[in-house]
């Protein structure tokens, strides 16, 4: 393990993931690309596998946590082996906040892991916040394998990742730690976007835009165009000062 991380560690100061060149923007933008483009096929999902269920783990946990926050008990969060999630919880009586706290745990999915993800890439100007990060993101991702996470593929994949996670944050270089950060950010940002026609289609009335529709009225495609945008706003805006405002 221990040849593994030097490895890394001498392959991220030879290459300058992060210098002041922007060469790790690059790679970041290019990953970022390479991910959405792949996500719009089916054998592209395969390819990036751990990618896409970490996606539906950013997304089914906002859920869920979101709903902690307004009274709600989190029951299990389900990943299933295509990549589709779900975050089943239950109240009594009504949310906190009533029918705005039901939209609250609507848009919590696909616009939790956005605001999550560009905090990430802000933190990560600080060496010793990234480090911090990726223990607190890994040691949260073996919590949630414990308390919610109740499929297979799941709880392997969440496990292995929030391990790799914990690893890095232990055993890597800074650079490493700090380009792990970012990269962890970026998928946050993008999540979002995997299904691209998911933000913009009703399914019956079940789809995260449909449920906030129903409260405030404007239709689910508008509310679809406004989390896309906010999201690619959000993951500009945080690279651009990441990289540009240090």
């Amino acid at each position: 393990m221990s040849e593994l991380w030097n490895i890394l560690n001498n392959s991220s100061q030879n290459q300058g993931l992060i210098s002041n060149d922007k060469t790790g923007l690059i790679l970041l933008i290019g990953i970022a690309l390479l991910t959405g483009i792949l996500w719009q096929t089916p054998n592209g999902r395969k390819i990036i596998y751990p990618l896409t269920l970490l996606s539906t783990w950013y997304h089914e946990m906002a859920h869920g946590l979101m709903a902690v926050m307004l009274g709600a008990n989190f029951k299990r969060l389900e990943i299933f082996a295509n990549g589709n999630g779900l975050a089943q919880y239950e109240y009594r009586g009504s949310l906190f906040l009533g029918p705005i706290g039901k939209v609250l745990v609507s848009a919590a999915g696909p616009m939790g892991p956005p605001i999550i993800g560009a905090g990430f890439i802000l933190a990560s100007r600080s060496w010793q916040t990234s480090q911090q990060l990726l223990l607190i993101l890994g040691s949260f991702m073996l919590i949630s394998v414990l308390i919610w996470v109740r499929t297979g593929i799941g709880i392997l994949l969440i496990t292995c990742l929030g391990l790799l996670i914990l690893g890095i944050g232990l055993e890597a270089s800074e650079q490493i730690q700090v380009f792990t950060v970012r990269f962890l950010g970026v998928q946050a940002c993008i999540s979002t976007l995997r299904d691209f026609n998911y933000v913009f289609r009703y399914y019956n009335g079940y789809s995260d835009t449909a449920q906030i529709a129903k409260v405030l009225i404007l239709p689910h495609w508008f509310w679809g165009i406004l989390i896309t945008i906010a999201s690619l706003f959000l993951l500009l805006q945080s690279l651009r000062i990441a990289y540009f405002y240090n």
